[in-house]
């Protein structure tokens, strides 16, 4: 499928972010570079040229310099302190932009809680839209209808007079096939509207705003550009459209889209502040803090939502960041406490508390729960990446709104007729967690009282199970079953998705299946060794609700392959300490198994499905190439373009611009020479010569560009000089091409670099960006590893800069131009050899 043809895929914009799909399309030609680094002390104390507007910003779809952005805040805090004591008005100044930080993460923080009380409340009402009315209060969902009733029973708490379904108020039945019918149809419409409203809002108005935005999330916070991810549109849209999704009952939720919701509020309120707004790395620490604080309300838990941000999300993560990051996570959970959405003075639908302990021997159906969430997010990652893979290369991928209510469709049809899959699936988990007391009328809590129990140690002992709690065992395994296959085919599709909530699901019925079995293993066998030591006749031994929470941890641990915040999350939902050992094996297990399939999360996978730009720091490379295997040009190449300092004019640099696609250039003392001066923008160098054309007099296409400290002299009839030394990174990054890629690829995770430049004996022979790292990985992984020639080879590909005449060989662009009569024809061998390494 093009990717031109469909709205959704706006990432091959240019950039250095060409999604590895269309690599093979390109051709061993492209070669995009990427901006320079840290400016040196040189550039910096260059004051004499007055800053040009717009020179040091990025375009769409490109990566951003952290160095340079570091470098830059560096300078300006400096600035402001050095100025601070001249008046009152300078002092005041400098105490705003300290305290910039703390006002930008209280704002996010205010804004997440509020959207996110506000989406769960209408989320809530949406959701029982689709069953009926409250007649006395439209505002009210089915709960909050019948609160003040006082016709309710406890058997039959869910009906009340004021609340009516719509077979109720459509044929005036209460009961009898044709009231399901009416009701099984006016679900279905209500499911299909709502899920058509979603995908209309989004593809119209904000095509950002679909699928969970984590992927995209983490892109972002790795240093990329896309512009209009995060702005107020896409909030917009998103808020409204994450409603009309959960409501319409697809197979997905609305914890991983609130992260994304957090962060676009990070970012609008980070423009109010221009500490933020003009350097984006700063901003990205904003962002960090905004994601602890979508997960902090997304599930009510404060502290694994730093742990989330610091472990899942976030690229670079300093101290300040994460008490940050604590206290934005800390004002969006009381802000959601004070809505109090549930009406259960919690923070989610589903907290629970348990009080009977675990023991040892429950390791091992622990462990096993660990070992389904494994195989299970292993299954989910590997099939739901062939199906969207297969959406992006047919003609299906071309119509997202078909593909949406068809989805939406058969997930109503087949939900209705049960009561585990029609209920939505935040209160699904909570029924699952919840452990069975004298006050739940649930089918799973339906046991039969043993009469003849000789003694009865707790108020609620283990119990043989009754006909509702083996009617409630099938209902749950058809369930697990379609939330198995409609959640593959769901997470993808363009509305807000996401896969917290499934996946937990999905794990909890797999867990309270287990539970119940143990359990009534436990009542009938009582007498086994496992048993005798610890579980007595008449004792509660056993707690279901702990399983299903355990199978829940474990299933989305196999799935995003997250550890220590996972565990923390489910413990703050839980409020027990004592359950973290049994919830620790389970996720460890669940990674350990997931793994062995394969070591990418499902955002990872999405992330190198989507080609973004995005070096994961947990892979390993363990390969043996060098950088001159990786480099642009190759032999084959075009030259590589350069600038002399000195020797070029105006028009030459901007036939070079316009001649070629790369987005920065090496700057050389002159061809002669060859030796590295700087590296300029492609952006910076346009910019900056439209300025000069606009501001300075005598600058025309002859005039000669200097990008030395000195301008050299020049004939007196010559047009104005332009200076551009002050666009010019003086000291960009550079490698020998010895240099082992394993270091090259640890240089780019941790310094963030966009590109470095590779140089032998001083002589510029090439680039490596960030592109070209992505596409040697790649193409690691599809075990067409380059062939690593041997150093003596590598030392033949390079000859040295001066001839045996004692003069500079002749070169274009820093590219030899003439053969070598002095090297020896290369072999057969050598060849093969280096025709194995052109990617």
């Amino acid at each position: 499928m093009d990717a031109s043809s469909d709205p959704y895929l706006p990432y091959d914009g240019g950039g250095d972010c060409i999604p590895l799909r269309e690599l093979h399309k390109r051709g061993t030609h492209y070669t995009m570079t990427n901006g320079g680094s840290i400016n040196s002390s040189t550039h910096l104390l260059d004051l004499l040229d007055e800053p040009i507007p717009g020179v040091g910003t990025y375009d769409d779809f490109h990566t951003i310099d952290w160095v340079r952005e570091k470098c830059k805040d560096r300078e300006r805090h400096r600035r402001i302190n050095s100025k601070k004591k001249e008046s009152a008005w300078e002092m005041t100044k400098s105490l705003y932009d300290a305290w910039s930080g703390w006002l930008v993460v209280t704002l996010t923080g205010l804004a997440s809680g509020a959207l996110a009380g506000l989406i769960d409340i209408a989320a809530d009402w949406m959701t029982d839209l689709k069953e009926g009315i409250c007649l006395s209060a439209l505002w009210y969902n089915h709960e909050q209808c019948c609160w003040g009733s006082n016709e309710t029973t406890f058997e039959e708490r869910d009906k009340c007079p004021q609340w009516k379904t719509w077979a109720e108020l459509i044929i005036g039945q209460a009961e009898g096939p044709g009231s399901y019918i009416m009701n099984y149809i006016m679900y279905i419409f209500w499911a299909l509207s709502f899920a058509f409203l979603a995908v209309s809002l989004v593809k119209v108005f904000a095509p950002y705003a679909c699928g969970s935005g984590i992927p995209e999330i983490k892109t972002i916070l790795s240093g990329f550009i896309i512009r209009g991810y995060l702005g107020k549109w896409t909030l917009m849209i998103k808020t409204i459209t994450l409603v009309l999704a959960v409501a319409s009952g697809l197979s997905l939720g609305k914890e991983g889209p609130l992260v994304h919701v957090a962060c676009c509020c990070g970012n609008i309120f980070s423009y109010l502040f221009p500490k933020y707004s003009t350097n984006e790395a700063k901003k990205r620490e904003v962002l960090s803090a905004a994601s602890a604080a979508g997960v902090s309300v997304a599930f009510g838990a404060p502290i694994g939502g730093v742990l989330f941000s610091l472990e899942e999300v976030s690229y670079y993560f300093p101290l300040k960041t994460l008490w940050r990051s604590f206290f934005a996570a800390l004002v969006a959970a009381f802000v959601l406490r004070s809505i109090n959405p549930f009406g259960n003075s919690r923070l989610v639908l589903f907290y629970v508390e348990y009080h009977t302990p675990w023991y040892l021997f429950e390791l091992f159906p622990f462990i096993l729960l660990g070992v389904f969430g494994g195989l299970w997010g292993a299954f989910f990652i590997r099939a739901n990446i062939a199906w969207c893979r297969r959406r992006k290369s047919t003609k299906f991928g071309k119509y997202p709104v078909l593909e949406v209510i068809v989805v939406a469709a058969i997930t109503a049809v087949i939900a209705f007729p049960n009561p585990y899959t029609r209920l939505n699936t935040s209160e699904l988990i909570k029924e699952l967690f919840t452990d069975c007391g004298p006050l739940e009328s649930s089918s799973l809590c339906d046991y039969r009282n043993d009469m003849n129990a000789s003694k009865i140690v707790d108020d609620i002992p283990d119990r043989p199970a009754g006909l509702g709690v083996y009617s409630a065992i099938w209902q749950l395994c058809l369930a697990l079953i379609f939330k198995i296959i409609m959640t593959v085919f769901t997470f993808g599709i363009k509305v807000p998705s996401g896969l917290f909530i499934p996946s937990m699901a999905i794990g909890a019925i797999a867990g309270r299946i287990v539970g119940i079995a143990v359990e009534q293993l436990a009542y009938f066998h009582h007498d086994w060794f496992i048993f005798k030591e610890w579980c007595e006749v008449g004792a509660d031994c056993i707690t279901p609700g702990l399983y299903a929470m355990v199978g829940a941890a474990a299933c989305l641990g196999g799935v995003t392959r997250m550890t220590v915040s996972l565990v923390v999350i489910v413990f703050e939902l839980t409020g027990g300490l004592e359950y973290i050992v049994p919830l620790m094996a389970a996720v460890m297990t669940s990674k350990w198994v997931g793994d062995a399939f394969g070591r990418e999360g499902i955002y990872e996978a999405h992330i190198r499905l989507n080609g973004y730009p995005f070096l994961d720091a947990k892979e390993e490379f363990t390969h043996t190439t060098l950088a001159a295997d990786v480099m642009r040009p190759r032999r084959n190449d075009p030259p590589l373009a350069v600038l002399t300092q000195d020797n070029m004019t105006v028009d030459d640099i901007e036939n070079m611009i316009n001649e070629t696609s790369y987005n920065g250039f090496p700057v050389i003392m002159s061809k002669e020479s060859q030796r590295l001066v700087g590296f300029a923008l492609r952006r910076d160098l346009t910019i900056a010569i439209e300025s000069a054309r606009k501001k300075q007099e005598g600058i025309v296409g002859s005039s000669r560009v200097c990008f030395a400290q000195h301008t050299p002299s020049l004939p007196a009839e010559s047009p104005r000089p332009l200076k551009l030394r002050s666009i010019l990174d003086m000291s960009p990054f550079t490698v020998t091409d010895h240099t082992p890629m394993e270091i090259v690829v640890d240089i780019f995770r941790k310094l963030g670099l966009r590109q470095c430049l590779v140089t032998h004996n001083g002589i510029v022979l090439g680039i490596i960006t960030k592109k070209n790292i992505l596409e040697h990985l790649e193409q690691l992984k599809q075990h067409v590893e380059p062939l690593a020639p041997p150093w003596h080879y590598n030392k033949k590909r390079y000859p040295p800069s001066y001839g045996p005449d004692g003069k500079p060989r002749p070169r274009f662009n820093n590219v030899q131009l003439n053969p070598i009569d002095e090297e020896r024809e290369e072999t057969e061998e050598e060849v093969h050899l280096l025709n194995s390494t052109t990617l």
